[in-house]
């Protein structure tokens, strides 16, 4: 008996060391991982600080500090684990080729998220401005990470994928002051031009929507069977579809009442 009690004792002085030193690297890695969590908290809060303070969009910094946090916290946990003893090799490796098949099959959605980051970014348009692009045109409501909605003119709501507006050309007629509205008709060639030119330029006397530098002007572009005429001025961006839709009937019925034999086509230009 007595030998038996010796022998586990013996044991257990022996397992004693071992136990102490797995004990220590567990409260070293809980140190590490409290220290750790805490210093991380902190660097994302600077960093939100240092965006706000650089105008960042709300939804790219809130989206860009919550990627930042995540991997530094899978780094911290790596690490940890590391401490206590835990082989993180294989499981590194298979975390990067499961991140890999992920951003395979998501290749078309990852585009259109890189897109929605370019667009916060660096802002080609914002919200309530209008824009046309991929074919489709409208005022934007809102910009998400992975596409981009637009209201048209018939209240129809359009989802364009952030992908097409970042590798595509836009136009964004709210960011000029003023943009170009026009009004073009077809005539006959054997109508009165001058006569047309006063009419047309008559129409927008006094109307306080349309500028005065640069003045409104009528041209003329001779067709096959016809001669365009196009009556221009320059408005602020919101004005010019209803003045475009406002002179399009104007000069229709000046026209019809003077005899003119014509055709019409309306159009906006930037």
């Amino acid at each position: 008996m007595e030998k038996q009690v010796h022998s586990i004792w013996a044991q257990f002085n022996g397992l004693l060391p071992v136990i102490l030193g797995y004990v220590s690297q567990f409260l070293l890695a809980l140190l590490v991982l409290f220290i750790g969590w805490k210093l991380i908290n902190t660097v994302t809060r600077a960093m939100g600080r240092m965006m706000e303070a650089s105008h960042i969009e709300p939804t790219l910094r809130g989206f860009l500090l919550s990627v930042v946090g995540l991997f530094l916290k899978a780094l911290l946990f790596i690490s940890v684990a590391s401490m206590v003893g835990i082989a993180t090799t294989s499981f590194v490796a298979v975390l990067g080729a499961a991140g890999l098949a992920v951003g395979m099959a998501l290749q078309g959605s990852l585009a259109n998220f890189a897109g929605g980051v370019l667009i916060l970014l660096f802002r080609p348009f914002k919200v309530g401005d209008s824009i046309t692009a991929g074919g489709s045109s409208g005022t934007v409501t809102s910009i998400e990470m992975f596409r981009t909605v637009l209201i048209d003119t018939s209240n129809e709501v359009i989802y364009v994928p952030n992908g097409t507006l970042s590798n595509n050309v836009v136009v964004n007629s709210s960011q000029s002051e003023r943009i170009l509205g026009s009004v073009s008709l077809l005539i006959d060639y054997q109508d009165d031009l001058d006569k047309a030119r006063s009419l047309l330029l008559g129409l927008t006397e006094g109307d306080s929507l349309i500028l005065k530098t640069p003045a409104p002007s009528v041209s003329f572009a001779p067709k096959p069977a016809n001669i365009q005429v196009t009556l221009g001025f320059w408005c602020a961006p919101g004005n010019v579809t209803p003045l475009v839709g406002k002179y399009s009937e104007a000069a229709i019925k000046i026209l019809q009442r003077e005899g003119y034999r014509l055709g019409v086509t309306a159009r906006t230009a930037t």
